[in-house]
This record gives structure tokens, C-alpha cells and sequence, in this order.
């Protein structure tokens, strides 16, 4: 391989790296002669292309960025009585590569810099973040409360907790809808939804290494429904399972 820097998403050492040998001159000079009529010939025999010519040939989209496994979703909500709860969801961005994501959460405020009563969602691609969507109806959530006066400590969990759904760090990845962070008077709310309560296999998995990724310690994870979380309220909504 050619040395990138890269790795799957890590460092990759000098050492493992494997030099390219080029073939003949007269090789790689007829391949890059296909490039609609770009040629290199010695002498005076053709006018170099200018730097404009050669750089639209480059697709710096393929040739830079790192791709995802999946397109991703930004949304935003914000609490005004004037309008109805959809009325307020905002549809912000989607990114599908490792470089479009860091532009887009370094573009957005941090969560302890929102006012109360703002959420932030990043959702799969085609999933809305509402529990009555197909892709959620059948789900849950796990579920931490966070205490407001730890600000980098909530920027932080919402940051490890995007990059490790983004980066399918979950052995169940497939299970995982999206990310929330809910900004409350007392508390903030962070939690993952997953798809489909019924398979406590998938579930107690992702809580597990839910917890181990984000070194969360003794702070509790619960999983609730969806379905209770729609007629119970705040510390009164029923956990099927705690961490």
C-alpha cells in the first residue's frame, strides 16, 4: 500500500508502509495520455496542459475524503409554543464522510452552549428523530441524565458518543438509530435509539459497550421503550433494563 497516514481511521506505522514501483517511463506516460488528450511528450513536440487543465481532472471528493458507511443527519429542535412539535425540528445537514462530519460539528454549537429547551439529533440517513417514525416505533433508547454544571464532560460524551456510532464501533450497528441530547433545566439528557426493543441480545450489547466506550464508570445507563416514554414523563417513564 501507499502511505496515507491512515489506517481504518487510525495511524498506520512507517514501517508497514510499501512503496509503489513505478514500471517504465514510457508506461505510465501512455496511461496518463487517456486523459483526454492530456499527454507528457519530451522536447517541444506539445505544450504542457496548464495547472487549471490538470486540477479539473482530480476528483478531490474521491482522491481526500474518507467515507462513512453510512449518509448521517443533523437535525435541530427548539422549543416555541407557536408552533407544533414538527414545526420546530429543523433538518440542519447530512454528512457521509469522516472530514464532512468534523466540518459540520465544528460549524454547530456545542451543547452546553445551547439555551434550554434545544435538542440536537444526528439520525441515519431517511430515519426522522421521533418516536412515531417506522425505523423507531418498535425501538427504546439507552439513557443517561447529565448534570449541568459539567459542561466539557457533556460536550465530551456527545462528541465520543457521535464518533463512536458514526465509526460503527457497536457490534450491532445495524440495531442503532441515532443520537439525542436533550438541553433541560435540572438536567441534559443524552441517549442512543435503537430500532427494535425485542432483542435484548442487541440491546444489553450496545449498553455494555455503550458504557465501556465512553468509560461512563458508575454513571447509570437506563433503556426505555418508546412506547412508555410517549405516556410517561421525565423520571417517571418505566426502564426495562439499567447498566
Amino acid at each position: 500500500m501507499v502511505y496515507t497516514g491512515f489506517e481504518s481511521y487510525g495511524l498506520q506505522n512507517a514501517g508497514e508502509t510499501e512503496w509503489v514501483q513505478y514500471g517504465e517511463p514510457n508506461d505510465w506516460e501512455q496511461s496518463l495520455a487517456v486523459y483526454d488528450g492530456v499527454g507528457f511528450m519530451s522536447g517541444d513536440e506539445q505544450e504542457m496542459p496548464s495547472l487549471n487543465r490538470v486540477m479539473s481532472l482530480i476528483d478531490y471528493d474521491l482522491a481526500m475524503k474518507h467515507p462513512l458507511e453510512r449518509t448521517w443527519t443533523l437535525w435541530h429542535w427548539e422549543n416555541d409554543r407557536t408552533k407544533s412539535w414538527t414545526e420546530m425540528l429543523s433538518d440542519v445537514t447530512s454528512f457521509n464522510t469522516v472530514e464532512d462530519f468534523f466540518s459540520v460539528y465544528y460549524f454547530v454549537k456545542p451543547p452546553s452552549d445551547l439555551k434550554i429547551f434545544n435538542d440536537y439529533m444526528v439520525f441515519k440517513e431517511g430515519v426522522r428523530p421521533m418516536w412515531e417514525d417506522d425505523a423507531n416505533k418498535e425501538g427504546g433508547r439507552w439513557i443517561m441524565l447529565l448534570d449541568k454544571a459539567s459542561k466539557g464532560f457533556i460536550d465530551k460524551l456527545w462528541h465520543d458518543l457521535l464518533l463512536c456510532m458514526i465509526g460503527e464501533c457497536f457490534q450491532f450497528s445495524d440495531e442503532i438509530c441515532g443520537v439525542v441530547i436533550n438541553v433541560r433545566n435540572k438536567a441534559n439528557k443524552l441517549s442512543l435509539w435503537t430500532k427494535d426493543s425485542r432483542n435484548s441480545r442487541a440491546i444489553l450489547s450496545i449498553g455494555t459497550q455503550m458504557k465501556e466506550l465512553l468509560q461512563l464508570g458508575e454513571l447509570e445507563l437506563q433503556y426505555q421503550l418508546h412506547t412508555d416514554a410517549m405516556v410517561q414523563h421525565g423520571p417517571n417513564v418505566h426502564s426495562i433494563y439499567k447498566l
